[in-house]
C-alpha cells in the first residue's frame, strides 16, 4: 500500500513523492501480519517499538518489558494462529505488541484509560485474550489446564489431528521463579501433548532478579560450552513416559540447531526437552525455531534471551526505571520523567529509613518491588537488613515470620494486590503463631492505570479474620509515620498499613498524635453534630473536602478511623446513642470492609444499626482510568460523598452501590 505525500521543495513548489504506508497501519490481524514476507519484520517491528515508546511517553505504563519481546511477538503471531491456537500471558504486561498485532492499534492512544487499551490481557476487549491477567507465575498452570481440557475435548493439536489446538505460554521477568510457576512446571511434565513454554530471559525482573534460578539463567547466557541437542534429546527421550515413540524427532531436532541445549538443563529435571537460549531478537531464527517446535507433541521449553526495553538507549541502560515509567519527555541525550508531588511511596521509604536507623532491631524485605515499594533506599542504606526476594511472596512472608521468631522486628513492604498471594502464610505462620510481622501495603485501594487485576480491594477482608491482627490505614506523611512507629512496637501479632498509589496530601502539617491501639482521631468535631464521617485512610481527607463543601448548611464531623481492627467501639458507641448519623467511607470492598466492621461492632453492643450508611468500592469490576474517575466510579469522590450526607440528614436512603462501571473498550 502507498500514499502520496506533498514535499515542499524551495523554489520548486510541490514534489509528489511515492513512500509506503508505514507496515503497522496495515496490520488489523495476524493474518494481515502473514501476508508480509520475513524481510518486512525488522521494519515492523521499530515501528511498533516507535508507536509504544511514543504513546507511553504521553501516558505511561510498562515500557521497558513491552520493548524487549517484539521480534518474539511477530514471530509468535507469524509462526502460530492464536485466533484458534491458545496463548497465555505470564505478568500480562508484555503484551502490548500482541495487542497491536490483532486488531487494537486504534485503542493504543488511550492506553491504561476509559475506553482504551488495558495495559494487560483483556478479554473483554479481544478474543485474542484468554485471560485478564497481572500476577506472576500463572500461565503455565493455567496452560495445562487448558491443554488438558482440549485434550479432552478432541480439540488437542496431534498428528492425527492437524487442526486441533496447539498451547503455548509466554513467561517472562523472572516470573518463572514463583512457586507456582514450579508447581506448573511440574505438571506440564506430565501432558502427553503438545504444550510450548517460552521462557522470555532479560536478566530482568521489575527489578534485578534475585535468588538462585536467577543466578543459574545468567551462568547460561554467557556460558557458550553447549552439548549437542542430538545427544540431550536422546537422554531426555529415555527419561520421559512414551519416548520411545519420539526418537524419530531427534535428527530433525540435531540438524536444527547443533549447539541450542545447554548443559545439565534445569527444565528436564520436570521432564520438558529444552531448546536454547536463543536470540529473541532475531526475527528469522525465531521463525525457523518456533516453526520446527510448533508440532512436537511432548512439553518442552524455549529458551529465548532478550533484550528488555530494546531499541533504545535510555530504557535498556535503566530497564528499572523505564519498567512502568510515569509520562516522559525526550530531549536529545535527556530523558525527563512528568514530576509530580510526593508519593506515599516516597514518604514510607524515608520513614523505613528513618526506623531501621533508630531501631538495629527492625528488618525488612519486599517481593521483586525494591523500587514500586519504596524499599530500594533501605536497601542501599541498611544492605545486611534488608532483602529483596523476588516474585515470591509467599517465601518472604515466612521467611519475615522466620525473623520475627527470631526476635527481630521485620516489615513486609508489598502491593495490597500481591499480599493476597501470601494469605496462607499470613495465616499459618505469621497470625497461627501469634507472630509480629509487620506489613506496608503500598497500592491499596483503587491503583488508576493497572486496573482490575491490581486493585488493591480486599486486605482488611482477608487480614480481619486473624486473631491479634491490628489493620490501619494511613491518611497522610506524618500518620503513616506514626503508624509505623505503632508498628515497630506493636507485639501482639500480625499488624498492618495502608496507603495508596498517590501522592500525599498536604493539609495536616507537622507532627502527627501517635496511634493507641482502637482509637480514631477527630479531625472535625463539633460538640452537637448533625452528621459523622468515619473515613478510613485517605477517604479520611475525602471527608475533609465534603465538609469543607458544606460549609455552614451543617455541622459534619470528620473521624480519621486509622484502625479497621479493631475499631473504635467507644466512639461508634457515643454517636450512636446521640443519634447522630454515621457514614462509614472506604476505598476497599464492602463486603467484609470498614464499614462492615463498624456494622458488626454497633451490632455486638446491641446499638441501633439503621443509622449508619456504608460507602465503599461496588461488588464489580472497575477498570484501567485515572484514580481520580474510579473513585468517582465508585461513589468515593468529594462530590458524591457530599450528596450522600446530604441525603442522609434529610433521612432519604442510599443506594450502596451508586453507579454502574464504565465498560472496557472492546476490538471493533
Amino acid at each position: 500500500m502507498w500514499y502520496r505525500p506533498h514535499r515542499l521543495r524551495p523554489g520548486k513548489g510541490v514534489e509528489h513523492v511515492m513512500e509506503p504506508t508505514p507496515l503497522l497501519q496495515t496490520i488489523g490481524s495476524p493474518a494481515d501480519l502473514k501476508q508480509l514476507s520475513v524481510d518486512q519484520l525488522p521494519d515492523l517491528a521499530a515501528e511498533i517499538r516507535h508507536s509504544i515508546c511514543e504513546q507511553v511517553k504521553l501516558s505511561g505504563g510498562h515500557l521497558a518489558p513491552n520493548l524487549g519481546v517484539v521480534e518474539l511477538t511477530i514471530a509468535l503471531h507469524y509462526v502460530f494462529d492464536f485466533g484458534h491456537d491458545r496463548l497465555l500471558f505470564d505478568v500480562g504486561h508484555q503484551c502490548y505488541p500482541h495487542k497491536l498485532l490483532t486488531g487494537r492499534a486504534h485503542l493504543l492512544p488511550k492506553l491504561r484509560q476509559r475506553n482504551g487499551m488495558a495495559g494487560f490481557p483483556e478479554p473483554r476487549e479481544s478474543n485474542f485474550d484468554l485471560f485478564s491477567v497481572g500476577h506472576a507465575g500463572t500461565a503455565i498452570s493455567t496452560a495445562v489446564g487448558m491443554a488438558r481440557g482440549d485434550q479432552l475435548r478432541g480439540e488437542s493439536f496431534t498428528k492425527d489431528n492437524p487442526d486441533g489446538r496447539r498451547v503455548v505460554a509466554l513467561v517472562g521477568d523472572a516470573s518463572i521463579v514463583n512457586g507456582l510457576a514450579m508447581e506448573g512446571l511440574n505438571n506440564a511434565g506430565t501432558l502427553d501433548r503438545q504444550m510450548l513454554v517460552i521462557l522470555n530471559d532479560n536478566g530482568m525482573s521489575i527489578a534485578k532478579p534475585q535468588g538462585a534460578v536467577a543466578s543459574y539463567f545468567n551462568r547460561i547466557r554467557i556460558n557458550s560450552a553447549y552439548r549437542s541437542m542430538k545427544k540431550t534429546a536422546k537422554d531426555i527421550f529415555r527419561s520421559i513416559p512414551g519416548g520411545s515413540a519420539l526418537r524419530d524427532m531427534s535428527h530433525r531436532f540435531s540438524e536444527m540447531a547443533k549447539e541450542a541445549v545447554t548443559e545439565d538443563n534445569w527444565f528436564e529435571k520436570f521432564g520438558l526437552l529444552t531448546v536454547g537460549p536463543v536470540d529473541g531478537h532475531d526475527i528469522p531464527t525465531l521463525i525457523d525455531m518456533l516453526g520446527e517446535v510448533r508440532d512436537f507433541e511432548h512439553p518442552m521449553v524455549l529458551h529465548v534471551h532478550t533484550i528488555k526495553g530494546k531499541g533504545y538507549e535510555f530504557s535498556e541502560g535503566d530497564a528499572t526505571t523505564f519498567h512502568s515509567p510515569k509520562p516522559f519527555s525526550v530531549n536529545g541525550c535527556r530523558v525527563e520523567l512528568k514530576s509530580s508531588g510526593r508519593s506515599f511511596t516516597s514518604a514510607y521509604s524515608d520513614a523505613m529509613c528513618d526506623l531501621m536507623d533508630r531501631d538495629d532491631s527492625v528488618v525488612a524485605c519486599t517481593a521483586a518491588m525494591p523500587d514500586g515499594t519504596g524499599i530500594k533506599q533501605c536497601i542501599d542504606r541498611f544492605p545486611s537488613r534488608t532483602w529483596d526476594t523476588g516474585i515470591c511472596e509467599s517465601h518472604a512472608m515466612d521467611m519475615m515470620a522466620g525473623l520475627a521468631k527470631s526476635g527481630l522486628k521485620p516489615f513486609f513492604a508489598v502491593y495490597s494486590t500481591f499480599l493476597q498471594r501470601a494469605f496462607d502464610q499470613a495465616f499459618q505462620e505469621v497470625a497461627l503463631q501469634g507472630l509480629p510481622v509487620r506489613l506496608c501495603l503500598d497500592r491499596a485501594g483503587l491503583v488508576g492505570g493497572d486496573g482490575a487485576v491490581h486493585h488493591g480491594f480486599c486486605d482488611v477482608s482477608i487480614l480481619s479474620v486473624f486473631p491479634g491482627a491490628a489493620l490501619m490505614a494511613a491518611i497522610d506523611e506524618p500518620s503513616l509515620k506514626a503508624c509505623l512507629e505503632f508498628m515497630r512496637n506493636y507485639e501482639e501479632g500480625l499488624s498492618c498499613v495502608r496507603y495508596p498509589r498517590d501522592d500525599v496530601n498536604e493539609r495536616f502539617q507537622g507532627d502527627c498524635p501517635p496511634f493507641e491501639l482502637g482509637k480514631a482521631r477527630a479531625l472535625i468535631e463539633h460538640d452537637d453534630p448533625d452528621i459523622a464521617v468515619l473515613g478510613y485512610g485517605v477517604m479520611a481527607m475525602t471527608g475533609m473536602e465534603a465538609a469543607d463543601a458544606i460549609g455552614q448548611d451543617a455541622k459534619v464531623d470528620v473521624y480519621d478511623a486509622r484502625f479497621a481492627k479493631p475499631v473504635d467501639t467507644e466512639l461508634i458507641r457515643s454517636l450512636i446513642e446521640r443519634k447522630i448519623p454515621i457514614v462509614t467511607v472506604e476505598d476497599h470492598t464492602i463486603t467484609g470492609g470498614f464499614g462492615s466492621a463498624v456494622l458488626a461492632a454497633a451490632h455486638d453492643l446491641g446499638l441501633d444499626t439503621r443509622g449508619i450508611t456504608r460507602l465503599g468500592l461496588p461488588e464489580t469490576w472497575i477498570y484501567q482510568g485515572a484514580r481520580g474517575e474510579q473513585l468517582a466510579e465508585a461513589g468515593l469522590d468529594r462530590d458524591n460523598l457530599v450528596r450522600v450526607l446530604r441525603r442522609v440528614m434529610a433521612g432519604d436512603p442510599v443506594p450502596v452501590v451508586l453507579t454502574e462501571p464504565i465498560p472496557v473498550a472492546t476490538n471493533g
